[in-house]
C-alpha cells in the first residue's frame, strides 16, 4: 500500500504582544504574561503536544510608525509594538521541548552573513538540530533608520544582496566536515585542521574571510523558510527554500499558485518535491458549528480600521493616512511602493484596478483582520475538511495561525490535530531527532546548496 502524505504543520508565531491577528491581544482569553519565557514555553509545549513539526516567529526591526509619520497609533492600539528578539525566546523553548523545530526570522539587509550564521548554528547545535532560519529582506524605510540607514533598499535590489548572503551563510555552513572534532586527549588534538576550512568569500555586496566558529549539527545545518510572493521574491524562494510560507486568496489561486511555483522550482534544477509548500490559515473550532461561529463573531470584533491602516503603512512603506480613502493610487505611486509587493499584486487581481485606492488595499488585503489568510470555522471535522481539500488541491501543509493566545493553538490541537490523525493526514509521533528529520529532508551535506547558486 502507498504511503498516506502527511501535512506539514507549522506555527505562526510573534514575539509580541498579539500573535498574527493584531487585535487578538484584546480577546477576553488571551494571556497577558507576554514579556515573560512562560508565555512562550506554554505556546511552544501546545505545539509539540500536537506534533507541528515547527513554530517560526516572523520578525520586524521596527513598530509599525510610518501612519501618519508617527508612532502614537501603533502604540496606543497595541499593534505590534512590541517586538522582542525571537532567537533569545527560541532558546527558551528549547529548553521545554525535545522535537518541535525552532524557527526565527532574520534579515539579509540589515545584518552581517557571518552574524547570522552563528546564531543560527549555535539554536540548532542547542535544540539538537532542531532550527531553521526564515530568510527576509526586510520591508521599509523605519526598519533603516533604527538600523543605522537612511531608506530601505529597493526591492528587487534586495533580493539580489540577499542572493549573495546566502552563498556566504552556506559556505560558512559548509566549512567544518562531519568528523572534523575528535577530541582525543591521549594525543591533545582537539580538531582535525584539514576538515576545518576557510571560506575567503569577496563578493559584490560582501567580504567574509572565516573560519567559521561553529561546527555542523546532527541536521546538517539550519532548515531554510522563505516566503517571497512577488516574482523576483518567488525566484529566490524556489533557489533557496525548503519550507515556502505563502498567502493564497483563496483554493483557485492556490492551486494556480502552487503549479507554477513548483514548475519554477523544477526550472531552477531543484525537485519540487523537496521544497513544501505551506499557506497561511486561521482555524476557529467548537465542539458544534454554531459554538465555532460564536467564537469567530467574538474573534472578528477585535479588529479596529487604525490596525489594517498601519499594517498596510507598515508593508507596504507608504502612509496610509496621506490619501482620502477613496484616492487613487497614482502609477507613479504604486511603482514606488518598496514594501511586500505580493500584496500589491494580489490587490491588483483582487480589485480588477491598476491603481486601486485606499479603501481597496483595506478591503482586498485584509490586512489586520482574520479575513487576511483563508479561514476554516466550525467543528474538527469541517475544519478538518477544508484543511484536506486545500492539502490535496494546492499545499504540502499549513502555516496556522492563532486567533488568539493560548486558545487558538489549543482548541486546533484538541481538537482538529487528532481527526488530521485518524484520516492519516498529520503524523501521530516525530519520526527523528532533527527537523529535517521530522519534515521528510535528508540530512544537509557540505556542498549540496550550490546548484542554487
Amino acid at each position: 500500500m502507498a504511503k498516506t502524505r502527511e501535512m506539514a504543520l507549522v506555527g505562526f508565531l510573534q514575539a509580541q504582544n498579539c500573535s498574527n491577528y493584531v487585535g487578538s491581544w484584546r480577546h477576553p482569553h488571551s494571556m497577558t504574561d507576554f514579556l515573560g519565557p512562560q508565555y512562550f514555553q506554554r505556546i511552544a509545549q501546545t505545539l509539540e503536544y500536537g506534533k507541528f513539526h515547527l513554530g517560526f516567529f516572523d520578525d520586524r526591526l521596527a513598530m509599525p510608525d510610518i501612519l501618519g509619520s508617527d508612532h502614537a497609533e501603533a502604540v496606543k492600539h497595541g499593534i505590534r509594538v512590541v517586538k522582542m528578539d525571537p532567537v533569545t525566546i527560541l532558546s527558551m523553548m528549547a529548553t521545554v521541548t525535545k522535537n518541535l523545530g525552532l524557527g526565527s526570522t532574520y534579515s539579509t539587509t540589515y545584518y552581517e552573513p557571518f552574524h547570522v550564521a552563528r546564531v543560527m548554528s549555535t539554536l540548532d547545535l542547542m535544540s539538537g538540530g532542531r532550527a531553521a532560519w526564515n530568510v527576509v529582506t526586510s520591508l521599509n524605510n523605519s526598519e533603516a533608520q533604527n538600523m543605522g540607514r537612511d531608506e530601505h533598499l529597493e526591492h528587487d535590489l534586495r533580493y539580489d544582496v540577499a542572493d549573495e548572503f546566502m552563498e556566504v551563510v552556506l559556505g560558512h555552513w559548509d566549512t567544518w566536515e562531519d568528523g572534523a572534532i575528535v577530541v582525543d586527549k591521549a594525543t591533545g588534538v582537539f580538531a582535525d585542521p584539514s576538515k576545518v576550512h576557510r571560506l575567503d568569500h569577496k563578493g559584490k555586496w560582501f567580504k567574509s574571510r572565516g573560519p567559521f566558529t561553529v561546527p555542523r549539527s546532527a541536521q546538517g545545518r539550519p532548515v531554510v523558510i522563505q516566503a517571497g510572493q512577488s516574482g523576483r521574491g518567488q525566484l529566490f524562494s524556489a533557489r533557496w527554500g525548503d519550507l515556502v510560507f505563502c498567502v493564497y486568496p483563496n483554493i483557485d489561486i492556490g492551486r494556480k499558485t502552487y503549479k507554477s511555483f513548483k514548475d519554477l522550482i523544477a526550472n531552477c534544477g531543484r525537485d519540487p518535491a523537496s521544497v513544501a509548500v505551506a499557506p497561511a490559515v486561521y482555524c476557529v473550532t467548537g465542539e458544534t458549528k454554531a459554538m465555532a461561529e460564536d467564537k469567530m463573531a467574538v474573534i472578528d470584533k477585535l479588529a479596529q480600521p487604525v490596525d489594517a491602516l498601519a499594517l498596510l503603512s507598515e508593508v507596504l512603506n507608504f502612509d496610509f493616512y496621506s490619501k482620502p480613502m477613496d484616492s487613487s493610487f497614482s502609477t507613479e505611486e504604486m511603482a514606488g511602493i518598496s514594501g511586500l509587493r505580493g500584496i500589491v499584486d494580489r490587490v491588483v487581481a483582487l480589485s480588477g484596478k491598476q491603481n486601486p485606492t485606499i479603501r481597496d488595499f483595506v478591503d482586498f488585503s485584509n490586512r489586520g483582520t482574520v479575513r487576511e489568510f483563508p479561514r476554516f470555522v466550525g467543528t474538527a471535522k469541517d475544519v478538518a475538511d477544508g484543511l484536506e481539500e486545500w492539502f490535496n488541491t494546492c499545499c504540502d501543509g499549513f502555516v496556522v495561525a492563532a486567533t488568539h493566545l493560548p486558545g487558538g493553538y489549543e482548541d486546533f490541537v484538541r481538537m482538529v490535530v487528532p481527526e488530521l490523525q485518524r484520516r492519516g493526514l498529520h503524523h501521530k509521533d516525530y519520526k527523528g531527532a532533527t527537523l529535517r528529520e521530522n519534515l521528510g529532508l535528508p540530512k544537509a551535506e557540505i556542498g549540496d546548496w550550490k546548484a542554487k547558486a
